[in-house]
């Protein structure tokens, strides 16, 4: 396992997911819906006798892609992944996903969900697996991304609980077992997307955060968590700025992933959250266009006057998966390059 004190100045890094391949998953399906909370295996284009097979080609050349591109921190791009939530939300008992419930998405349109018909658990690892391909791939530090209890509790019909405090804290209880395993199993670092946090501060401000750091609770190793906008292939209309955020000064997590490209995001918001790591959103992704390493750098450099270089991770804002992979590995390639140049300037 690499480690991540051998880190660069400015190290670089994927928020999340990166382009799968046309021939693994059906990208027209995928760009015309919302990203689906119960499976949608019709996006898989492989036999499924020989989907896990393809998935992992398709994982070993996104993990390529980013080594040469020159990130300092590698994950496995979510290819194995239909979204970034449904992978693990509906491998957890307790919930009935071939009988789904219904949940207005962040944009307000209904979405069919898990529906939560008993006590969530977690029945045993579930992407452990990935994470050892990924370290087998890297002799770089490596991050995974698990979906964080708030967000999916906000993405199911809850028909057990009865009170979506309950509901979100044992999410939570699933996600701190999760987290705990991908640490014992090699993981460098762990990050938890709660992009509901942003679309629902006032359930996230009540007990959101509660259950964010139920969550992390014991956790040994270095935790992320990250809010965002929503997809930008799918929410093209950004606020300046977050309607959650400075919350997040009181999670235990060691680093807040935020976005700052397509929105132009005011980094003084950052001078609430003193003493975290900041993994900053520098590369736009409402456009395949490669931006110049000149204009990228120019993004970073707005937030050093808030926070320390030293506590800077240069990433992309989310939804990567989007792009055509000749667009995102250009965007990546002048990631590494931007990096490169404030490491000269610092």
């Amino acid at each position: 396992m690499a480690q991540t004190a051998d880190l660069p100045t400015f190290p670089t890094s994927l928020v999340g997911s990166f382009p799968q391949p046309d021939w693994l998953i059906d990208r027209a399906k995928l760009a015309g819906r919302f990203p689906p909370r119960v499976r949608a295996r019709e996006l898989w284009r492989p036999d499924p006798a020989f989907l896990l097979e393809a998935q992992d080609d398709a994982t070993a050349l996104a993990i390529a892609s980013q080594q040469r591109a020159g990130l300092d921190i590698l994950t496995d791009g979510e290819i194995r992944r239909e979204s970034y939530s449904n992978h693990f939300a509906t491998a957890l008992e307790g919930v009935d996903i071939d009988h789904p419930g219904e949940a207005l998405d962040r944009s307000g349109h209904p979405n069919p969900v898990p529906r939560v018909v008993g006590a969530i658990h977690r029945p045993g690892p579930v992407q452990r697996r990935d994470l050892e391909f990924l370290l087998a791939h890297s002799d770089r530090p490596v991050k995974v991304t698990v979906p964080g209890p708030f967000t999916m509790s906000q993405q199911a019909q809850d028909d057990f609980y009865g009170d979506p405090r309950s509901a979100a804290l044992a999410y939570a209880e699933a996600v701190n077992a999760e987290v705990t395993d991908l640490f014992a199993a090699g993981a460098d670092i762990v990050q938890l997307d709660e992009p509901y946090m942003q679309a629902r501060p006032e359930p996230a401000r009540e007990y959101g955060l509660e259950a964010l750091n139920r969550a992390l609770d014991g956790v040994v190793g270095t935790t992320a968590v990250h809010i965002c906008f929503g997809y930008a292939a799918i929410i093209h209309d950004r606020p300046s700025g977050y309607s959650f955020l400075p919350e997040l000064a009181d999670c235990s997590c060691d680093q807040v992933s935020i976005e700052t490209a397509q929105s132009n995001l005011d980094p003084s918001v950052l001078k609430h959250l003193d003493g975290k790591t900041i993994i900053l959103g520098v590369i736009d992704l409402s456009t395949p266009e490669v931006e110049s390493v000149q204009t990228i750098a120019d993004r970073a450099r707005r937030a050093l006057d808030v926070v320390d270089a030293e506590h800077v991770v240069l990433a992309t804002d989310c939804g990567m998966k989007y792009l055509p992979r000749e667009s995102a590995e250009g965007k990546l390639g002048n990631l590494a390059a931007a990096a490169q140049v404030l490491r000269e300037e610092t």
